[in-house]
């Protein structure tokens, strides 16, 4: 009876424990990898070449998917962003098709210009679910809507490091996080097994593969550098003014402090009349007490 009762014990704590794992795995998804980025701190601005790559994995890869409603053909030329010049950006427009209206009424197709925003794949979110299910999010804040938790100190820690990143941080990792389902992890149907995703079940199935997209400038064609470039671009689109809020930012710290030394000075120059009596007059007092 004891070995029985000892055999069911185990069977038992076991069967929790493996409960206990995939439930862990279903509920915390890991911390994503921490990467290093050209925009990071108070002084990072842009990489061009990388912003230029992204554009290439989004209009090759993601756009059959998810809009980018936010962001003008225009935005393309804009000096801290991408460095595409006007004529590239005007070239780029013109390969896209607009719907428009013309002056009878009509609804026309015509070329895209720099005004236009990027037109989306769906006409609406209703013939994006009868495809795929769900409708595929936006791209425009994709880097500021997701992101994961750094918990305490770190989200203090972070106000001092100025570490905004945990959008392109969580974006890059979850291209590269599908993994085949651990043992005992139910995925639905059309479901596709994340490590970081949370609840680890997405309906998009792996868009990246090696030698998918083809790198004029000759950086590496693999699955890690695609991730990392798509979302260095998503971080662009999210915030393209992000290099001269840091400028302005650091000018008007320089302001404050240049401000901060005037104000001190013109206050010891404007009360030195007042105070050079009275201390002169503590001065007296305290000889005649001395003697």
């Amino acid at each position: 009876m004891k070995a029985k009762s000892t055999i069911r014990a185990v069977f038992v704590f076991g069967a929790l424990a493996a409960g206990t794992a995939v439930a862990a795995a279903q509920e915390e998804p890991p911390t994503p990898p921490r990467l290093s980025w050209s925009f990071s701190g108070p002084f990072g601005k842009y990489d061009q070449a990388q912003l230029q790559r992204g554009f290439k994995v989004y209009r090759e890869v993601c756009s059959t998917c998810h809009s980018l409603n936010l962001l003008a053909f225009r935005d393309l030329a804009d000096p801290y962003g991408p460095g595409f010049s006007e004529a590239q950006a005007q070239q780029i427009a013109s390969e896209y098709k607009i719907k428009d209206i013309d002056d009878k009424g009509q609804p026309i197709e015509r070329p895209g210009r720099l005004a236009d925003h990027f037109p989306p794949p769906f006409p609406n979110e209703a013939a994006a679910k009868a495809t795929y299910g769900v409708a595929p999010p936006d791209m425009s804040t994709l880097a500021k809507a997701r992101g994961y938790r750094r918990g305490f100190p770190w989200f203090i820690v972070d106000i001092f490091t100025q570490y905004q990143e945990e959008g392109p941080d969580y974006i890059a990792a979850y291209l590269q996080g599908y993994r085949e389902p651990p043992k005992g992890f139910e995925l639905p149907a059309g479901g596709h097994y994340n490590e970081y995703f949370p609840g680890h079940n997405t309906a998009m199935p792996p868009p990246l593969q090696d030698g998918q997209v083809a790198y004029d400038d000759g950086s590496p064609q693999t699955v890690q550098q695609y991730a990392k470039d798509i979302a260095a671009f998503l971080m662009w689109a999210a915030e393209p003014h992000l290099v001269a809020r840091k400028r302005i930012g650091f000018q008007v710290l320089i302001y404050l402090i240049v401000l901060a030394g005037l104000l001190y000075f013109t206050k010891k120059r404007v009360w030195h009349a007042v105070e050079a009596p009275h201390e002169s007059a503590s001065g007296q007092a305290a000889t005649k007490a001395g003697a």
